[in-house]
């Protein structure tokens, strides 16, 4: 997998992120499309440029990340090539054999995919960054496809903060339905700023209104795996572990009898 600091939302950056996948070793070719519709990474408009593309080119392989734009995307482009996608993949034994989790991460299973077009979802960070170094692939211009026009991107808003991405940390404090408000988070923010940690927060948090969505790790959140995890006032339902339990060490403060 390839993790880059640039930010390609922006077309500026388009190139500058493409010259680094170019270095990353047994990249073959890099192909950029650009335009106005791409500009939110609105599925409904990359989904067409994708199968066209995989038309011309005949490829064995369409995959991205396990993230709120890859869950939304990769369905799309399985429906339009008329295969089944296999989610959330954890390890790679074959070109055709992947290990992925069930039941909210309960269970590993190892499945076959007998499609002639392999169509999946990974999670990062089950996988070691590639280096970019190595390569030197070509990168070519992509002609794109005439804009769907079902859907439209208006624009983004960002939260600005000094600490680490949260899928990234390698340190992540998070906060539960103990904390009892979003203002006692104040206390895991002045902790994570010494650790120099990101926030993280349980579903049931979100859901009482106490921090944005963003921040919410579990199943249906963010998946991370810090050197360090540290969970405050979270009892530790199965569906907030699916999203931590590959963390190196975890720590818990809650004044429930598990975590």
């Amino acid at each position: 997998l390839f993790r880059s600091s640039l930010t390609p939302n922006s077309f500026s950056l388009s190139y500058k992120v493409a010259s680094e996948l170019s270095k990353v070793q047994g990249v073959a070719k890099v192909l950029v499309a650009q335009h106005d519709v791409y500009k939110g990474f609105l599925a409904e408009e990359l989904t067409p440029l994708i199968v066209e593309t995989h038309k011309k080119f005949n490829y064995t392989h369409v995959c991205a990340g396990a993230s709120a734009f890859g869950k939304n995307l990769i369905p799309r482009v399985a429906g339009k090539l008329d295969v089944a996608p296999v989610s959330d993949i954890i390890e790679i034994k074959s070109p055709d054999t992947f290990v992925r989790t069930i039941y909210a991460g309960n269970i590993i299973c190892t499945v076959q995919c007998d499609e002639a077009v392999k169509v999946f979802t990974v999670r990062g960070t089950s996988f070691e960054a590639a280096p970019v170094s190595g390569g030197s692939a070509s990168v070519e211009k992509l002609t794109p496809p005439p804009p769907v026009g079902i859907s439209e991107w208006i624009e983004q808003k960002l939260t600005k903060s000094d600490r680490p991405e949260l899928t990234s940390a390698k340190v992540v404090v998070s906060g539960g339905r103990g904390l009892k408000s979003g203002e006692n988070f104040k206390l895991l923010y002045d902790l994570a700023d010494q650790l120099h940690a990101a926030v993280g927060a349980s579903r049931a948090a979100v859901d009482a209104g106490f921090v944005p969505n963003d921040m919410q790790v579990g199943q249906t959140g963010k998946i991370v795996a810090p050197e360090l995890y540290i969970a405050v006032g979270i009892s530790g339902a199965i569906q907030h572990l699916a999203g931590m339990k590959d963390s190196k060490v975890c720590e818990g403060g809650c004044t429930r009898k598990y975590f």
